[in-house]
């Protein structure tokens, strides 16, 4: 058997395989299926060496640095999609709110308020497919300038979107755009049917060649499998993304999962350090669902590989201050980035 290949064995010594991936990951050398079926297997016997390592992988790429992000829920509920997860669908009888596309003054004074708790990073965030007017989008256009002009590396999230589009997102100083492909391909299908997975990936591909940063994950707990979960990293690797949130499912009250059992803290943890390794040198953020599924472990989020977290509350649920993010930062001695050399 080859050398390389006997370390991927399911016999195979731990801290040799592990030492074996986490070296080709420090050198940027990708890491694939079944490499990282190893490593999963490695974090069900010893998750706390992975979780080591991949904060050794962290560390070599973003320093002892963690990034900052907000958002403002700008456009809610009455999405024409039927996202399994999601409490703004119009196909599922939730309470979410319910608003049209608020003003850009609204957008930017969030902005402001977000750079005063010590965030620069601001996303805009608006529901259904895609948008649809042109008083919306000009409105979005004028919240991005007015909003890089605070000095604030402005971020959005509008849907589906055109290469023209991007491009004119760029010329209005957008820094990155956020759309998610929820889930692996082969797994998408439970999750969503009114819109294709390609229709994502040329979303992703549209800002890329438009000159965007790219901001593109997912959600865990939908009911995937960690080979699903892998699939997601491994295409996310890929495209190239330079962002990747990782969202744990808290399940809403009317949505097809809204009895879906939570993950383990631990079974997470393994998948924040999976995604450190297949994406050594990308940002990992920490999102959406957190605090509820990582309960006591959260800080074990950023030992396991993240170098962001997403702070501050979320679309439709509650998050927690940004002063205890920035504690939380601090007290594992790392740095909570509040200016403009944060982590890219």
């Amino acid at each position: 058997m080859d050398p390389e290949a006997s370390l991927l064995h399911k016999e195979a010594d731990v801290d040799d395989t592990l030492r074996y991936l986490r070296d080709k990951a420090l050198s940027r050398k990708p890491i694939g299926l079944d490499e990282a079926l190893a490593l999963y297997r490695v974090g069900r016997e010893a998750p706390f060496s992975l979780m080591a390592a991949a904060s050794e992988i962290r560390t070599a790429f973003k320093a002892e640095k963690i990034s900052l992000c907000g958002i403002i829920n700008a456009k809610s509920g009455r999405c024409s999609e039927d996202c399994a997860f999601c409490a703004q669908s119009v196909h599922f009888e939730t309470n979410a709110p319910e608003f049209s596309l608020v003003a850009t003054e609204k957008m930017v004074e969030k902005a402001a308020e977000m750079k005063l708790a010590g965030i620069h990073i601001f996303g805009i965030v608006t529901s259904g497919t895609r948008i649809e007017t042109k008083d919306e989008w000009e409105s979005i256009i004028r919240a991005v300038r007015e909003i890089k002009a605070l000095g604030m590396r402005p971020c959005a999230s509008l849907g589906l979107l055109s290469r023209d589009a991007a491009e004119e997102l760029r010329a209005a100083g957008l820094f990155r755009y956020h759309h998610n492909l929820e889930t692996s391909r082969s797994f998408y299908p439970a999750v969503c049917t009114t819109h294709e997975y390609q229709e994502d990936i040329d979303t992703v591909l549209a800002a890329e060649q438009a000159g965007l940063g790219t901001c593109c994950g997912g959600i865990i707990g939908l009911g995937e499998s960690m080979e699903q979960r892998i699939e997601l990293a491994l295409t996310l690797q890929d495209l190239d993304v330079d962002s990747v949130p990782v969202n744990i499912l808290s399940p809403r009250p009317g949505t097809p999962l809204a009895n879906a059992l939570p993950l383990p803290p631990l079974e997470i943890l393994i998948a924040i350090s999976l995604f450190r390794f297949i994406l050594p040198d990308k940002d990992i953020k920490l999102c959406g669902g957190k605090e509820a599924n990582l309960r006591q472990l959260l800080p074990l989020g950023i030992v396991a590989g993240a170098n962001s977290v997403m702070t501050g509350d979320y679309l439709t649920t509650r998050g927690r201050s940004t002063a205890q993010d920035i504690e939380m930062i601090r007290d594992l001695g790392l740095e909570a980035v509040m200016g403009e050399n944060q982590a890219q």
